[in-house]
């Protein structure tokens, strides 16, 4: 058996080496350079490439092939057909066409569309992507895609992803360029997207059916431990638990994926794993694979994996870190300061374009987290706030500023770190320390965006991340091409970000009231739910910025946040109609079954005289009182619900959801909560968090 990552790595995927091996020189020599310069496939070598990926799949056991694409309910999508051909005389061949690789038809009527496609149109497209190894999965080949409609519109996550890299690409050469690197054919955005999950008891989750449903507890009282005492971060991996990972680690390893670290998180139960970067396409492909073989082997293992943002009130929740990164194909990297970030004019340009966008785009990266599941994570102890902000650190903060003075900064090199034992080596200490409270902080050589959801695809960050410096870079290489002095036109345009639009830089406690008060001086926005931040992707500034980049056009735009809207709806939802049938059917039968058996322990205790029933005359009034207004306020969900399920109206509706129903729920939770800590678990119906949380 295969046990070395040597051995495992990429053995289940279409990759270089296969390529390489399989395919003739010229048709290899075409397909690499469509994969490393974004040209268009010559529909003529799809037949040959074809034929040598089905050969290969076939002697990997695969039976069947699929288009497997990513459409906008933010999981993927696989239409399975079988390499089988039927022969004159009865029999079958194996066979699979370039047609059949380039271009697939699967239903487009049963998917998202907020409206691009009325119920009756169902033609829809899915179009190879060359950039993307195919692999082998579950016995089925399996092409990484696009998926459009007849007309065009983009139906998926990963076509926006492929437009916004292009654009990118094209504005970033020209940047490049600029300064004599000539030789670059292109420009890569590279992610490594750190994803952070629970692991629970499989019998356990079975009982309780708002994880089953929702993904998240909608009840649960707090154990008398929790995180508190930090023990489970780094800590040793529980046995169960390394297993889990050692052989997530090898699937993932045979399909290609860099998975690089794991270790334990800050919450009981909760875990990350983060790979190695790569390009934003193959990351987000990958990202969508690991959660994928979470989910499945975690069962094998007996366990659950949650991928919500938070399924735990009171601990923390998981997120999904987007390092972002450009780098040429010859290795230049964009974001790499050097020893002297001062004098490195590319990284400073390219350092200001980024403040520019994110200060000018702000409302952008917090729509491209606005789920409903992380509105409840944003902001909490774990979470960066909703308002967006960049941290830099003082020495790259303070070059900027003394820039923006006109002043010369007196560089100073990263000095040794000596941690006072002469046994332990000097530490070189980086630029800047690490900022856990900021949404977007720069860390080395790349930009960490920390407020995705765990659940989340990371292609909509990285849309918005690549559209809006795309369009910075094209206003500074306008700005570039025309000027005599290409160094001081930089300095220029570093002093008028830094005065325009350093606002956006924070480099202290984001979780603080104090920045909350001092971002609303600054003008920054602070859009607390997806109810809030949505509509502002309508702007006319918006549109117009994605429509000069040809990234997503006015009606793709107006899609998205009807369905993104929609699918806020339909959480709250089913999460309402949960609770509802969670306190109907056990939470307020328990309560009023433990009542009853206290006023018999009463009657019990009066008839033999003498013997105080205070206590249980306490609980009788604390649990009654709990339970009526349980009782009245599942009544009034009930209604709000239906009420709004009556809007047509999708922004209306989210907001009633949001406002309303999702108050709603949590006086509640507040009342079911309260009477769990008092009731002996077993009148409780269902799991408590201890069990959850320490079951693994």
């Amino acid at each position: 058996m295969l046990n070395k990552a040597s051995e495992l790595f990429g053995i289940n995927v279409f990759n270089d080496s296969v390529m390489k091996e399989r395919l003739p020189e010229d048709v290899y020599s075409a397909l690499k350079s469509t994969m490393k310069e974004g040209k268009t496939i010559d529909s003529g070598i799809a037949d040959t490439v074809a034929a040598a990926m089905k050969d290969w799949a076939l002697e990997k056991g695969a039976t069947h092939f699929t288009h497997w694409f990513q459409p906008m309910t933010g999981i993927t999508a696989e239409k399975h057909d079988s390499f089988i051909s039927p022969t004159e005389d009865g029999n079958i061949i194996m066979e699979f066409s370039g047609k059949e690789l380039i271009k697939g038809e699967p239903d487009a009527s049963s998917f998202p569309s907020g409206g691009l496609r009325a119920t009756f149109e169902a033609r829809g497209y899915t179009a190879w992507d060359p950039s993307s190894y195919a692999f082998v999965k579950d016995e089925t080949l399996c092409i990484p895609t696009a998926f459009c409609s007849y007309s065009g519109e983009a139906l998926d996550k990963k076509t926006p992803l492929l437009r916004s890299m292009e654009a990118i690409n094209k504005q970033a050469l020209r940047i490049i360029r600029l300064f004599g690197h000539t030789e670059v054919k292109r420009v890569n955005v590279t992610v490594g997207p750190e994803q952070e999950y629970f692991l629970v008891d499989r019998q356990v989750y079975e009982k309780r059916p708002d994880l089953v449903f929702c993904g998240r507890t909608l009840i649960g009282s707090m154990p008398p431990k929790g995180q508190e005492m930090d023990d489970h971060y780094f800590g040793v991996l529980k046995p169960r638990v390394a297993a889990f990972m050692r052989e997530l680690d090898a699937e993932l390893w045979k399909m290609g994926v860099l998975a690089k670290t794991e270790h334990n998180e800050v919450a009981p139960a909760q875990h990350e794993l983060a790979p190695v970067f790569t390009t934003a396409n193959i990351a987000a492909d990958h990202n969508q694979l690991t959660m994928e073989m979470m989910k499945k082997i975690a069962l094998r293992h007996g366990f659950v994996c949650l991928l919500h943002e938070k399924p735990f009130e009171g601990v923390n929740g998981s997120g999904k870190h987007n390092n972002w990164s450009l780098s040429t194909d010859n290795g230049i990297n964009f974001l790499k300061p050097g020893k002297t970030p001062d004098k490195n004019p590319l990284f400073l340009l390219s350092l200001a374009a980024i403040i520019k966008a994110v200060d000018e785009h702000q409302e952008l990266l917090r729509i491209s987290v606005a789920t409903a599941g992380n509105d409840h994570r944003l902001g909490t102890n774990e979470a960066p706030p909703a308002i967006i902000s960049i941290f830099l650190g003082e020495e790259l903060t303070d070059i900027l500023k003394d820039i923006a003075k006109g002043i010369h900064h007196d560089n100073t090199e990263r000095i040794n770190m000596n941690v006072g034992a002469d046994i332990i080596p000097a530490i070189r200490k980086d630029n800047t320390d690490r900022n856990r409270t900021s949404p977007f902080a720069f860390t080395g050589n790349k930009f960490e965006f920390r407020m995705l959801g765990s659940s989340s695809s990371i292609s909509d960050a990285n849309v918005m991340l690549n559209t809006m410096v795309a369009e910075v870079f094209s206003e500074f290489a306008d700005r570039l091409e025309k000027s005599d002095n290409i160094n001081e036109e930089i300095n220029c345009i570093v002093k008028e970000v830094i005065e325009n639009n350093g606002r956006i830089i924070f480099n202290g406690d984001g979780y603080s009231k104090e920045w909350k008060e001092e971002a609303q001086r600054r003008g920054l926005l602070n859009l607390e739910s997806t109810v809030d931040a949505l509509p502002l992707l309508k702007s006319e500034k918006n549109i117009e910025m994605f429509e000069k980049h040809k990234v997503l056009n006015r009606a793709e735009i107006n899609s998205r946040v009807d369905i993104i809207l929609e699918n806020y709806s339909k959480i709250l939802h089913i999460e309402a109609l949960t609770l509802i049938d969670m306190m109907n059917r056990e939470v307020i039968p328990a309560i009023t079954a433990y009542t009853d058996s206290l006023c018999t322990a009463v009657l019990n205790k009066n008839s033999i005289g003498g013997i105080n029933s205070s206590v249980e005359r306490e609980l009788i009034a604390r649990l009654s009182a709990a339970n009526n207004e349980i009782f009245s306020l599942t009544g009034e969900l009930k209604m709000a619900v239906s009420s709004a399920e009556r809007s047509r109206d999708v922004f209306e509706k989210a907001k009633e959801y949001h406002d309303i129903i999702l108050k709603n729920m949590c006086d509640i939770r507040k009342y079911a909560d309260s009477a769990e800590s008092v009731m002996p678990s077993d009148y409780w119906p269902y799991p408590s968090y201890g069990e959850l949380l320490f079951s693994n």
